[in-house]
């Protein structure tokens, strides 16, 4: 019965980072409704945020992202009124997304978003901290 102990699902990496993962975007969910943001319409914004001004592609890559689904994130960030995409004059194959004026206060009242998240996690600040940079470090490998 125990032949193949490497297919056990208590020896996988893989499964409890999935169901975390899943856990933790549920947690979001109730707090980024209001806003009409999803998950993936959240961490798309932070990236703008941040960067004030991205391409698509380097927003893909920040997110680990293909174009068939950043493509509808932009379009219903866009038509949520919060980001704008515009073509490079230079280069029109190339779009940059930054942030509407109303993109911008969208950051101000989802500002306490993390926090409200931290407090469903059980892990102290040293903790996550260690998790982020070993996450961080695994997600290189790919």
């Amino acid at each position: 019965m125990d032949d193949y102990p490497q297919l056990r699902l208590s020896n996988q990496l893989c499964f409890p980072l999935y169901a975390c993962s899943k856990e933790l975007v549920r947690c979001y969910a109730p707090l980024l409704e209001p806003y009409n943001l999803t998950y993936t319409h959240y961490i798309a914004m932070m990236v703008i945020w941040e960067k004030g001004e991205v391409t698509v592609s380097d927003l893909g890559k920040t997110l680990y992202l293909d174009s068939g689904t950043l493509t509808p994130v932009l379009k219903k960030l866009e038509a949520n009124g919060y980001v704008r995409r515009t073509r490079k004059a230079d280069d029109e194959r190339c779009v940059i997304v930054s942030p509407t004026e109303e993109g911008w206060k969208l950051q101000e009242r989802v500002s306490g978003v993390p926090a409200c998240v931290a407090s469903c996690v059980n892990l102290t600040s040293e903790e996550a901290g260690t998790l982020y940079a070993l996450l961080g470090k695994m997600l290189k490998g790919f």
